[in-house]
């Protein structure tokens, strides 16, 4: 299953001003408006659509356990079957801008979707950068897929503390004690508002405990000099999740860390 598809092409473009610049290297993230080439309402239906594919194929589902019962919580691995979110994540204005941010043309390295629906958990204070393997300089964004609030799990983040990896738990997380001397902001977002972010900025985000879902997509980038690692890094996250792991039999396992809240369904 899939679509003809080539990396070659940008299609989008959004020159970074000087201050955009500067904030980024400062603060270690960026927020941005009007990068996406489709109405937030076209995003929200292909997300809906992905979510309603089948398990079983070369895409993956993770769902979680809720009050209400077994809800998805993330899908990864979509856009060799999405054609408008290929282009979107691939040769649209994001990877122009990821590239502009990385100092260089960027690739996509991994692409998810966190649907965080009405009783999704949260993730733990962490940095993506230890659940990146082959890869040294990296980009996180999130793009609002619905309006992003406290109330349903909006993510927190700690401005200029991305120049370093703080001290970690056996999860993979930042420890107790770091977290509680970091400055957490909240960054709501309204639907499709991007957020570019250092792979080592810390950052948390709560449960949704409001009465609508709120999802995000959250394309990763490398630069080009490091090259095309998307399929290594599947294969890898493949191979890692057949391991058996009875220590967190507790917790749904999302990612190559244990920052994910949520309950096995």
């Amino acid at each position: 299953m899939g679509f003809s598809h080539s990396y070659d092409g940008r299609v989008g473009t959004r020159r970074l001003t000087d201050e955009e610049l500067d904030h980024y290297r400062t603060q270690g993230w960026l927020l941005l408006d009007g990068m996406l080439e489709m109405t937030p309402r076209a995003l929200q239906d292909e997300v809906a659509a992905i979510a309603s594919w089948a398990d079983g194929g070369e895409w993956i589902h993770h769902r979680e356990m809720t009050d209400a019962g077994p809800r998805l919580a993330r899908t990864e691995n979509f856009t060799p079957f999405s054609e408008p979110l290929f282009d979107l994540l691939r040769r649209g204005a994001l990877p122009d801008v990821a590239g502009q941010l990385l100092g260089e043309p960027a690739f996509l390295y991994k692409e998810k979707i966190n649907y965080k629906l009405v009783g999704g958990a949260g993730f733990s204070p962490h940095q993506d950068k230890p659940a990146y393997p082959f890869v040294e300089q990296v980009l996180s964004v999130m793009v609002a897929v619905d309006d992003a609030t406290i109330e349903n799990g909006c993510l927190f983040v700690v401005s200029g503390r991305h120049h370093e990896l703080l001290t970690q738990d056996d999860r993979g997380c930042i420890t107790e004690a770091v977290t509680a001397a970091l400055d957490w902001k909240p960054v709501e977002l309204r639907a499709g508002e991007t957020l570019f972010f250092h792979a080592l900025t810390p950052h948390r985000s709560g449960p949704n405990t409001s009465s609508s879902d709120r999802r995000a997509l959250y394309p990763t980038y490398n630069g080009v000099s490091e090259g095309d690692l998307r399929d290594a890094y599947y294969a890898a996250k493949r191979d890692a999740f057949e391991a058996t792991d009875d220590d967190a039999a507790d917790r749904v396992r999302l990612s190559l860390i244990g920052d994910f809240e949520g309950r096995p369904a």
